[in-house]
């Protein structure tokens, strides 16, 4: 560099001075010595001269946050290595011009002024404090400067709109949130709660957490806030069964919101808090005396609730690119304070980011030397308004990527540190590390000593277990054993009937009218079956098929049973209940074909109506939903009843259409029974007992239907109501239509003489008794005729 002369012969204690021109500063030896030996004194070290670079440091010593106390110091020993180094920044050298701001932004503003206006040019302004931090960082943009702070943890200040050139080392606010997050689908929470005081800080941390939770698909169910008095608030996330719990407060307030928690039992087993890390280890046993819980109380109310806490201090020992250690750090910063107490002194903790960020501004700049090199720039040329040195500081800082002391620092898109966490729990009343969360690398390190006062962790919300509604076992299996016996009993009754159909007294009862019934009697009560087969027996997907079982075989049972009855008792009284001069003509007409006929339309009209509503509007399976239990143990669940219903769309319709018109002929068929009460024929014999069953299946089926229809909703009343109307319909139908004619049959001996003359003469018999019994009556009113005209002589005499 044209420093050294070519001297041959120069006396001892000759002395050689360098001196640098222009605004440079000497590096390594000023002054060389000529020694005996004819060597030069320093003679390892190398002179040379580098350009000086000025940083604008704002400390508070004094104040809200005196962290300059701490962080000064730590700065200047970062500031002394970088420096020593050749291998950052070899052509320049750092000089720090800094002044107390006492955490005040009035103060600060005057202070910037003066490092505004005042030689040299500042090519980075380092502020602590977030309101100082603001204030700087959004007056730089108009100096075209970059701001990197090592004490600012407001939220506000990740606004690169507000603040485009601002950096921090020390982490916003908000980095807590994906911590936060992170535990939640840890331990599978996707409902949660938000309590926070009424302050800038709290208001925008809660707003990112409720953007990061909205895209992990967690929900916060719950969000309270509170100015000075959190009862309402605390209440508020009790009534509305708040249990995974967020506190966003200062230590002060968190005294008086865990005396609240403690009043509603706002803890224990079922309840976790998450609170901020940096209170004081003990500040639940602080005595404060705007509450008025014990010591005691607050230990109970605070005991298991996590907190999550910025790594400030690499927890590992690592060497980083300052080639020292986290406790290495430790120890040459407290040799540097000079023995004084670190927790009397303001910004011990925050130490470590005030010596990365030097760090980080240092490679920062070293990195921008290359590109403005290749641009024609130097860094010595930075001013206010030169915009392209200060795009290649920015670019370079928002690369930044080093392992410090602090840990790996690494900037997010709005230029505020991404750290590691550490998250603690409360146990015993002491706190215990229970892991630590990378949010730059999305790694947890856990160390699987949480301690829970239940199994595990508490669940969101009151788990709500659904639980299935099905019908008595005890009931069905006797409604079937009834079934099942009447199913038998109607066999017994079809084949007692069709084995003496050529009996006359079996003939003249329309034997196959009879045989209908028992056979629509043992499809209704086959129908009890799937009526009591519910999701305890299939699948659901099978249920269906199970609905149309039921509907089938009631309506298709109920047209055979009844509309077999029902042309008995029509057919009688439309040819027995007429005036006395038609009598003689109508009984020549009964043929079998019109009562068969009569049959067949009122099954077709039952099997078309079922037809369509089975094609138009299918059954399919509805779940009724119950009001919530809670169980007898000491669980924290609710029972969800649930109830299978057979249903379709439009089902109160197809209902309404059917019961309808069941119950116009159930009314009809009760009105012919009454008319014909009095009537005798031997054509149909049987009309009275076909009169009396009818009686029974309708009184029965109309209070059944809408009795079952109210108990829709309670399984065993429902199906007990409505089986044991089909079995009793049933029972009564067979009894009351089968059992005379067999007690006749079997006192009287009639099967045998009947069926040995219906063998020898055939259906000759039949003819000649019925044309003897018409000619019988023919002189029974002769007879009466001429007695009437005798008693009249008589009475003239």
């Amino acid at each position: 560099r044209g420093l050294t002369q070519d001297v041959q012969i120069l006396p001892v204690d000759y002395e050689i001075e360098y001196i640098c021109r222009g605004n440079r500063v000497i590096v390594g030896p000023k002054v060389r010595k000529c020694l005996p030996n004819g060597t030069w004194t320093d003679i390892a070290q190398h002179s040379r001269c580098k350009k000086k670079l000025y940083i604008g440091a704002l400390f508070p010593m004094s104040g809200g946050w005196p962290g300059g106390q701490a962080c000064m110091p730590s700065a200047q020993m970062a500031l002394d290595l970088v420096n020593n180094r050749s291998d950052i920044l070899p052509d320049y050298e750092l000089e720090l011009i800094h002044y107390d701001s006492m955490c005040d932004p009035g103060e600060a503003t005057k202070l910037l002024y003066d490092l505004l206006y005042t030689e040299p040019i500042k090519i980075v302004l380092m502020p602590g404090c977030s309101g100082v931090s603001t204030l700087v960082a959004e007056a730089a943009r108009m100096w075209n400067l970059i701001v990197l702070s090592y004490g600012s943890s407001s939220p506000a200040l990740s606004n690169r709109q507000r603040f485009p050139t601002f950096f921090r080392t020390h982490p916003s606010a908000t980095l807590h949130n994906p911590t936060r997050v992170q535990l939640f689908q840890k331990w599978k929470w996707t409902r949660i709660a938000t309590i926070q005081q009424t302050t800038e800080v709290f208001t925008s941390t809660l707003d990112d957490l409720e953007q990061r939770t909205k895209e992990a698909g967690i929900e916060i169910s719950v969000r309270q806030s509170f100015l000075t008095d959190p009862a309402v608030a605390v209440k508020n996330l009790k009534r509305q069964d708040a249990r995974i719990i967020v506190g966003l407060f200062y230590e002060t307030e968190a005294r008086k919101v865990f005396c609240e928690v403690f009043k509603e039992k706002l803890y224990g087993k079922k309840y976790v808090w998450f609170l901020i890390g940096w209170y004081a280890d003990n500040w639940f046993k602080i005595k404060d005396p705007a509450i008025n819980c014990t010591v005691e109380n607050m230990t109970e109310a605070v005991e298991g609730h996590v907190t999550t806490e910025i790594v400030m201090l690499n927890p590992e020992t690592v060497r980083g690119v300052s080639n020292m250690t986290s406790q290495e750090f430790i120890a040459a910063l407290m040799s540097r304070l000079g023995g004084m107490n670190p927790e009397e002194t303001g910004g011990f903790q925050e130490a470590p980011l005030a010596y990365d960020a030097v760090w980080a501004l240092a490679l920062a700049l070293n990195k921008t030397v290359a590109p403005l090199k290749a641009k024609g720039r130097r860094l010595e040329d930075f001013n206010y308004n030169n915009h392209d040195i200060t795009s290649e500081i920015y670019r370079a800082l928002n690369t930044s990527s080093f392992e410090g002391v602090s840990g790996q620092v690494v900037f997010d898109a709005q230029g505020s540190r991404m750290a590691m966490t550490l998250i603690e729990q409360l146990q015993g009343g002491s706190y215990k590390k229970i892991g630590y969360y990378d949010s730059s690398q999305k790694n947890l390190s856990w160390f699987g000593n949480d301690v829970w006062i239940g199994a595990g962790p508490p669940a969101d919300r009151t788990v709500v277990i659904e639980e299935y509604r099905f019908l008595s076992q005890k009931l069905f299996a006797a409604v079937s054993v009834f079934a099942g016996l009447g199913i038998l009993l109607g066999i017994v009754c079809l084949t007692f009937n069709i084995y003496n159909g050529n009996v006359r007294y079996i003939q003249n009862s329309q034997p196959y009218l009879n045989n209908m019934t028992a056979v629509g009697c043992m499809m209704a009560l086959a129908a009890v079956f799937p009526l009591g087969i519910d999701g305890h027996h299939v699948h659901r997907s099978q249920f269906p098929v199970v609905c149309q079982f039921r509907l089938w075989l009631l309506g298709l049972g109920f047209s055979l049973a009844y509309g077999s009855m029902f042309t008995k008792i029509w057919w009688v009284h439309t040819l027995f209940t007429k005036k006395e001069e038609k009598k003689e003509k109508k009984k020549q007409h009964l043929e079998p074909w019109k009562l068969y006929a009569t049959v067949g339309v009122l099954l077709a009209i039952d099997f078309l109506s079922l037809m369509i509503w089975q094609i138009v509007d299918p059954l399919h399976i509805t779940v009724e939903k119950f009001t919530k239990e809670a169980p007898k143990e000491d669980l924290d669940v609710l029972i969800q009843p649930l109830l299978e219903h057979c249903n379709s769309e439009k089902m109160n319709t197809w209902l309404g259409v059917v019961y309808g018109y069941k119950g116009l002929l159930l009314l009809l068929g009760i009105f012919l029974a009454y008319e014909t009460k009095s009537v005798s024929t031997e054509k149909i014999n049987d009309h009275r007992a076909v009169g009396m069953a009818i009686y029974n299946v309708a009184v029965l089926c109309l209070i059944t239907a809408p009795v079952t229809m109210i108990l829709s909703s309670q399984q065993d009343a429902s199906f007990a109501f409505a089986s044991l109307a089909i079995v009793f319909s049933a029972y009564i139908t067979l009894v009351v239509l089968f059992v005379p004619k067999m007690r006749r049959l079997i006192t009287r001996g009639e099967w045998q003489s009947e069926q040995q003359d219906t063998l020898k003469t055939g259906s000759s018999t039949n003819n000649n008794d019925e044309e003897k019994s018409r000619q019988l009556e023919r002189e029974n009113r002769e007879l009466q005729k001429i007695i009437q005209e005798v008693k009249t002589l008589d009475t003239l005499h």
